[in-house]
This record gives structure tokens, sequence and C-alpha cells, in this order.
């Protein structure tokens, strides 16, 4: 079953190979999207696939690379779109 999640990622997320990080996970779970930095700070990260492998994600990223200080993340579930090919890091 396929599922569409944003996700808002707040802490110290920029400049530490954040997007990277998520791209290379995103991308060994077969998800499509993308993921950009935010101007406040954040990061967003909007992706589609399959439920379990989008949970999955999300566990990865609640830890996130080693130089990441993670301090929250919002989460929303949302209809498919089907917009994306592929992963992508903007």
């Amino acid at each position: 079953m396929d599922a569409h999640v944003q996700i808002i990622v707040h802490g110290m997320v920029q400049g530490v190979g954040f997007r990277y990080f998520v791209f290379r996970e995103a991308q060994q779970l077969n998800l499509r999207g993308y993921v950009k930095n935010v101007p406040t700070g954040e990061v967003e990260i909007t992706a589609e696939g399959d439920r379990g492998m989008l949970e999955e994600l999300i566990k990865k990223v609640r830890v996130g690379p080693r130089f990441a200080d993670i301090e929250d993340l919002a989460i929303e579930w949302k209809k498919v779109q089907g917009l994306f090919q592929l992963f992508e890091i903007y």
C-alpha cells in the first residue's frame, strides 16, 4: 500500500550531512520524494512509498547521522500524490 508523509525535522540538522543521510536511507527503502533545507533551519522531507518503509524512514530520521541533534519531528500523513519518480536532494 502506498502512503505519503511530510516530515519537518527540528534541531541541529543543517550543515551536518543530514540531507545526504536521508537521501541514502530513502533510496535503500525504495521511497520517492525529496529532502531539502528550510530557511528557518529545519529540514523538510516529503516521501511516498510503502507505509512500512516510510515508518522505517521515520525511525531512522529520529536518530539521524552522527553530528545531527534531532529535537523534534512534525509528521503529517497525506493523500498519495504520485508526483515523484525517485528520491532527490534539493
